[in-house]
């Protein structure tokens, strides 16, 4: 996917909630944001022009943060 930069403003409990989940998973914050944003439209109606490749992109990344909570748990 291509990518843009931009800036956001958010508070620094949602920084904080973001930077240490990203952490978590290995990825970067920008990443992570992206398919935070990304689940969050899909989960709350949105519908793209290509709904079904965002659709997709957002149960693999489910199943990515599914393996890393495994992950993360296995090792206590």
């Amino acid at each position: 996917m291509a990518t843009r930069k931009v800036t956001l403003s958010l508070d620094a409990g949602a920084l904080e909630f973001a930077e240490r989940a990203a952490k978590a998973h290995g990825v970067s914050v920008s990443s992570w944001l992206s398919k935070a944003a990304r689940r969050e439209a899909v989960r709350t109606g949105y519908r793209p022009h290509g709904a079904a490749q965002a659709e997709g992109a957002a149960r693999h990344d489910e199943a990515e943060i599914a393996a890393a909570l495994e992950d993360l748990r296995a090792e206590g």
